[in-house]
């Protein structure tokens, strides 16, 4: 199933009006797919930027056009498999801020065009290599197979940090399964399937819809008076120095702003010709 057939279950299952997803999971992957509704979906852009979290079959000794099991075998490795020690023994290397090629197989557009309608009509171009960070990478075996544990930042392909690995091994591997345990604060213990979801009462249904503000109970809260929650409604830049603030916040701060009424938008702490402002960006009424 596509990230897109479940928005669209979600969206009519809740009656909603607009659905939208915080990251496409891959048809073959399963786990954690946050899904905004109505006026969250503006959140969209704000949680695809959190980290998340994987587990995945790591497959040595094949390598494939699409870089997991699901491709073409385009190489077989003949001689003994590296075991779970070794596979240990490399993972430091992939720790931290590293480089991917992404693979042939994704959703980036080149010239208009996404990669995987050039992959399936046997074109290859050339793609940019993007910085990503690996902050937690462990290996066990389960059933006699090898998993990774992987908390990564955005715009990670776990198919091509398995095949990497393969690569420095010398040996080849693919991704076989693979499952999101968490986006951001959000966590695979708390995921309900969608065949669930289609059980439940309509009622029980509307209480799984948590409120928008709890998406950004990380950020520090702005509380502006009524005068400048207008200003900051119609887009205007609210300068720090006109308001009496508690906390301090650095340019490039991402704040929860509060009006009168409660919670109404997240904006961005920035520098501005008279000074430090916050902005409006994405406002939630």
């Amino acid at each position: 199933m596509t990230s897109h057939t479940a928005v669209a279950k979600v969206k009519r299952l809740l009656g909603a009006e607009k659905a939208g997803h915080s990251g496409t999971l891959d048809p073959a992957a399963s786990g954690v797919l946050p899904i905004m509704l109505n006026s969250a979906v503006k959140a969209s852009n704000y949680l695809v930027e959190h980290d998340k979290g994987y587990y995945a079959n790591l497959v040595l000794g094949i390598e494939t056009d699409t870089e997991d099991t699901t491709g073409e075998i385009l190489n077989t490795f003949s001689g003994v498999i590296p075991g779970i020690d070794e596979v240990k023994k490399i993972l430091p290397e992939f720790i931290g801020r590293i480089v991917q090629i992404p693979p042939m197989y994704s959703a980036i557009k080149i010239n208009g065009r996404r990669l995987y309608d050039l992959a399936r009509k046997g074109i290859e171009v050339d793609r940019k290599p993007r910085n990503i960070k690996i902050h937690r990478l462990h290996a066990e075996v389960v059933d006699n197979s090898i998993y990774l544990d992987v908390y990564c930042s955005k715009g990670t392909y776990i198919r091509t940090l398995c095949s990497d690995i393969g690569k420095k091994l010398g040996c080849g591997a693919a991704m076989g399964s693979l499952v999101r345990t968490s986006v951001g604060d959000f966590m695979l213990d708390a995921a309900i399937t969608l065949e669930q979801l289609e059980e439940m009462s309509e009622d029980d249904r509307e209480k799984l819809v948590i409120p928008t503000e709890s998406l950004f109970s990380s950020l520090k809260k702005i509380d502006l008076p009524e005068f400048f929650e207008k200003l900051a409604k119609n887009g205007a830049e609210v300068y720090l120095k006109k308001l009496e603030l508690e906390a301090e916040y650095s340019v490039g701060e991402w704040v929860r702003i509060n009006g009168t009424d409660g919670f109404f938008s997240i904006g961005r702490v920035a520098e501005y010709p008279n000074g430090i402002a916050i902005k409006s960006e994405s406002l939630f009424i």
